[in-house]
């Protein structure tokens, strides 16, 4: 996730990171110019339009369409940061209850090496949910004492089961109480219910028929734009054209980008830094 200063105007302005959309778009910003440089051309040089006013027309048609295309643009921006938030709620559920557990442990438990135990598998979880959303192997992230059943199945239900087993342990050898083992088991039971919403959110992407329609509006729009405009603007409906394409295919972008937050792209949720701050913070605290 890239860090920047909200305030700083200039730097959003003449930076271009590598995150920004010109870099992705540049190529058919440039086919897009050569387009309009084309179409410019053959109706103010080569073609001899009888009535250009029926062209001029199209202009009013674009009108009606742009108010269309900005409302789905703005439904699939929103729809995009929507699950790009709830990833970042849920991650910030898995630090408040990893904390939690650690603090309930801390308490309950006295033996050293049971405490050594928790501290060291509670942030594992939150590592190997952080792999596994990403696709990451993880045979090797769990130390040489942590015994993994199964390397084909799901990791984080692993890490889960084990520290569920210890709790069980504790408990049948008298360790803690029943109510305590109650109240670790919800504790416990929320990881698992936060890898579950997490998976949701990046198992179940936008809809591919809506992503592929609004994909074509773009391009049709954009494509129909220097035909209805160049009687008007003359040769600069051209760099017109392009701002409009690039504004347009750029929130696309954006949201795709967004929409699955998990990922190793710029503007993705910081997992890893999570991650090693919920270590840093269960090791303070047991």
């Amino acid at each position: 996730m890239i860090s920047y200063n909200p305030k700083d105007w200039l730097t959003f302005i003449f930076r271009f990171h590598k995150a920004d959309t010109f870099r992705q778009l540049f190529p058919l910003i440039i086919l897009i110019g050569i387009y309009s440089t084309a179409v410019a051309y053959l109706e103010l040089e080569y073609w001899d339009l009888p009535d250009e006013s029926h062209v001029k027309n199209i202009s009013m048609m674009h009108g009606m369409l742009g108010f269309v295309i900005s409302l789905l643009l703005v439904f699939r921006t929103n729809t995009a940061y929507d699950r790009w938030w709830e990833g970042r709620k849920m991650w910030g559920a898995l630090v408040n209850n990893s904390r939690n557990l650690a603090i309930k442990l801390n308490a309950i438990i006295e033996d050293e090496k049971d405490r050594a135990f928790f501290r060291k598998i509670i942030p594992v979880y939150a590592s190997i949910l952080n792999k596994h959303l990403k696709d990451e192997e993880t045979a090797k992230q769990l130390a040489e004492d942590i015994i993994l059943y199964d390397h084909h199945s799901h990791r984080p239900n692993q890490v889960a089961k084990m520290l569920f087993l210890k709790v069980n342990e504790l408990y049948k050898s008298q360790k803690i109480t029943g109510d305590q083992l109650i109240i670790l088991n919800s504790e416990i039971q929320s990881l698992t219910d936060i890898c579950g919403a997490c998976e949701r959110i990046k198992n179940t992407p936008i809809p591919y028929s809506y992503s592929a329609f609004l994909k074509k509006f773009i391009f049709f729009y954009v494509m129909t734009l220097p035909f209805g405009y160049v009687f008007n603007l003359g040769y600069f409906v051209i760099p017109v054209v392009i701002f409009i394409f690039y504004v347009l295919a750029s929130l696309e972008l954006i949201a795709e980008e967004i929409e699955e937050p998990f990922g190793h792209d710029d503007n993705d949720l910081p997992t890893s830094k999570i991650a090693e701050n919920i270590k840093k913070h269960i090791e303070e605290i047991i």
